[in-house]
């Protein structure tokens, strides 16, 4: 999919990884890029400075998707390309005292954000998707997805599910003409990433947010369900199918040097 003279839409897109697919995809060409964030002021800001539009957005609520969808292709036309990139990094416990210990606050954030996001985008997409031939979603998830996150169950379940329902979206409507891309990198210089403890996914180096984009926008451009900036992901993703009790053995074996470490590490 070329993204030029497309209305393209990110959620998430104040900041961080957002805000540089907002910026390459106005360098695409893009006809309007719809940038949405729960920060209103962020998300004009950067809308402001491509000259797109900017909408407040929980993507918790799925009445907030529903308006911004609503409203978009109300003033600006058919939406071709729907990002769902809004993400938390929350229920951290590098010591991991108990994976199951978190109350249930972080679980029900991560799930809404993680995974019901880019369901409610679906659900009102799809239809409209469907009517006029097709449409591509992009979801950022993370290598999380792929493998794991030591140091938070509900970051890496929730990611895990957020993997599970993009390949049901690219199975189940394909024929549609609908396809889908997951963004899964490791650490990538953000804020998000530096509200958390340090850990193995910066082990390969954080990407800056400008190449995570573009690498999106190739990923996109050649259709590639799967979009790793991190090339060594699919290596780890080899050696964790090819012996699970061993990968299983090598993640245990981070988690005990960062518990020793009190979770500095």
């Amino acid at each position: 999919m070329q993204v030029g003279d497309k209305v393209v839409v990110v959620t998430g897109g104040g900041n961080g990884i957002g805000k540089s697919l907002c910026e390459v995809f106005h360098r695409a060409g893009a006809a309007k890029v719809v940038v949405a964030d729960i920060n209103h002021d962020n998300a004009r800001t950067v809308a402001a400075s491509i000259g797109g539009a900017a909408f407040k957005c929980d993507v918790a609520r799925e009445t907030d998707i529903q308006h911004v969808i609503e409203q978009t292709e109300q003033q600006f036309g058919p939406i071709s390309l729907f990002c769902s990139n809004a993400g938390i990094g929350s229920g951290f416990d590098p010591i991991a005292v108990n994976a199951g210990g978190s109350s249930d606050e972080p679980w029900a954030q991560s799930w809404a954000i993680h995974v019901m996001a880019h369901v409610y985008a679906a659900r009102h997409l799809i239809p409209l998707m469907k009517a006029r031939g097709g449409g591509y979603f992009l979801n950022t998830i993370s290598a999380a997805g792929l493998l794991s996150q030591v140091g938070s169950a509900a970051y890496s379940t929730t990611k895990h599910a957020a993997v599970g329902f993009a390949e049901n979206l690219a199975i189940s409507h394909r024929a549609d003409g609908v396809k889908v891309s997951i963004l899964c990198p490791q650490g990538v210089d953000t804020d998000m990433l530096h509200s958390i403890p340090k850990g193995p996914q910066s082990g390969d180096g954080d990407l800056s947010p400008e190449q995570v984009a573009q690498d999106a926008l190739n990923g996109i451009e050649q259709e590639k369900f799967l979009i790793l900036p991190h090339p060594q992901v699919l290596g780890y993703m080899r050696k964790k199918t090819e012996n699970y009790d061993r990968w299983i053995g090598g993640m245990a074996k981070i988690q005990a040097a960062m518990r020793e470490a009190g979770g500095r590490h």
